[in-house]
């Protein structure tokens, strides 16, 4: 299977509000970084990512000491909150992709029993079992 990627740069545009994206992020490795050999550089990189209009952390482990609110930002699966060029903080996020569905669907999550019916479809779908 193969997937063309349309990435978009952030000053132009932002997805959707809950939209699961391939986000490119853009900053410089701590100076006291664990790989001493990489501190200080510079970095280019892509994480799943998902955009929120608005973001409230809700889990114990990232909520703020003053319950803040965050507006048009990124969070990947840590809770790490990126913005775009503009934003607070020294790692922006300069371009994004919407995700591919699950293969054979329409959709990006899929649960309960349609998870597994899904699976096993797009497994039969390319000769594998």
């Amino acid at each position: 299977m193969q997937v063309n990627v349309e990435w978009v740069d952030a000053r132009v545009r932002l997805p959707h509000p809950g939209e699961p994206v391939a986000a490119a992020t853009f900053g410089t490795w701590p100076h006291d970084f664990h790989d001493r050999s990489v501190a200080g550089e510079h970095y280019w990189l892509v994480r799943p990512m998902v955009f929120h209009d608005l973001y409230i952390p809700t889990t114990f482990q990232h909520r703020s000491d003053d319950d803040s609110h965050y507006h048009d930002c990124f969070v990947d699966s840590d809770g790490i909150i990126r913005y775009p060029p503009g934003g607070p903080g020294e790692d922006h996020i300069t371009h994004w992709a919407a995700l591919p569905f699950l293969p054979g669907l329409s959709v990006h999550v899929a649960g309960g029993p349609e998870a597994g019916a899904a699976l096993r479809r797009a497994r039969e779908a390319t000769g594998l079992r």
